[in-house]
Order: C-alpha cells, then structure tokens, then sequence
C-alpha cells in the first residue's frame, strides 16, 4: 500500500483517537504557548488559547498515549520537490495551519518533577494560504540565470501527514497544576500540486513564458517546536 493511499486510515486514525481522548477520564489537560521554528522558513506565532496538548489515558505507571491540537499563525513555510527551482527562503506564507499531534510517551514521575520522552506521529493542514511571490521570483531568477521573473501559480493544498519526538520537563507548584517546558522535532509534508506559469528574462533580451506543473510538490512541514504551558491534574 502507497503512503498516499494510507493517508485515508491514518487521518481517520487520529480523529477517532482525539474524539476518545476527550470522552475520556484524561489524567492531565495541558494549556500551552507554543512557537514553530520551521527549516528555511519564518517563525511562527501561537494563536492563544487554542493549543490544548497532553489529553490522554496512562497506559501504566511508565506509558501514556496522548494528544491534542495546536493552532499556528505561520509567517512562511517552504516548499520542496519543485523541478526547476528551489529557495532557502519561505515560498508559502502567511497562512493558518492546525496541527494534531498523536504521541506515544515515557514517563518518569517524582513527587513534584516529571520527565518524558515523547514521539509518534502527527497530521496538519494549513488554510487562508498565500504564496510568497517575491521569494519565489527570486528562485526562479536564479535558477534561469534571469534579470526579472514573474510567477503566476495555483496550488492545491493537502492534508500533511509526518512523525516527530522530543521531550517535556514539568514542575509541579500544588497537586493540581504545574508548569510544563518542551521542546519537539517534526518531520512531515503536505502535496501542494503548484502549476501555472513564469515569465522573465534578461533586461537586455526578450521575455520568455514557461507553462509549468510540479505535481510532486510538498510544504515543508520540518522543525523545531518550543512550548511553555500550563498542565491541570484532573
């Protein structure tokens, strides 16, 4: 079976979960702020206060599955797998994506510190898209050796699918809260089929059209994620 063709069970996957971890007995709801450092992109910003993570069910003194959502303002993500150009800037950006994380953890819990080793996997989807035409001008200068470039391109963004780990420190104040300090790594990608056209050329030559398609067109969905939050024992 295709990883595109799993897409289907693995989306539907971490829905039904999140639907079972809310009807749950959840031990722990955590209320976080949470900051995306993309690979060549720009930093995003967390859209308080939807960003509920660590709802879930202990699997014993030393497990525990988990989940939740963020919700991210990005400033700009890249795009990869583009035939004729690429860029270390953003091409993508701004827009909104929602992220739903499905994680596997060990747990390590004293009487007021908690240590864990999270990593699973994780589906996102971005909305209210915009390309960054002026980096993406940019890419296709230099990769044509051109004096001016102008894009003109639609796209058609998918359902991302990608796995991360990393790791969480708590500290209890009272018995029913404590703040929470993580830091994750996700590597994951999203089809954004561009196509369209560019024109350009040198300044001493004539102007040139290219019909275009790039079918195997992704957003970069890769890097660091820093949260400071608030846990509330149930």
């Amino acid at each position: 079976m295709s990883f595109k063709s799993c897409k289907r069970y693995i989306i539907g996957f971490l829905i039904l979960f999140t639907f079972a971890a809310n009807q749950s007995q959840a031990q722990e709801v955590g209320l976080s702020f949470s900051y995306f450092v993309p690979k060549d992109g720009y930093v995003s910003t967390p859209v308080s206060p939807f960003s509920i993570r660590g709802v879930g069910v202990d699997l014993n003194q030393y497990m525990a599955i988990q989940t939740g959502f963020s919700l991210y303002r990005m400033s700009g993500l890249n795009i990869k797998d583009i035939d004729d150009f690429e860029s270390k800037e953003p091409l993508l950006g701004p827009n909104f994506t929602i992220m739903v994380p499905l994680e596997f953890v060990i747990q390590f819990i004293g009487k007021r510190q908690e240590f864990r080793l999270k990593g699973g996997g994780f589906s996102f989807y971005g909305f209210s898209n915009k390309l960054n035409y002026g980096n993406i001008d940019d890419a296709i200068k230099k990769a044509e050796g051109w004096d001016v470039a102008n894009a003109d391109f639609d796209y058609n963004h998918g359902i991302g699918l990608g796995y991360y780990f990393g790791t969480e420190y708590v500290i209890r104040v009272t018995n029913q809260w404590g703040l929470s300090l993580e830091a994750n790594y996700f590597i994951g990608d999203a089809d954004i089929e561009l196509n369209g056209s560019y024109t350009g050329g040198n300044m001493t030559g004539p102007l040139e059209t290219k019909a275009v398609d790039y079918p195997d067109s992704k957003v970069d969905y890769t890097g660091l994620e820093i949260s400071v939050g608030i846990l509330f024992g149930s």
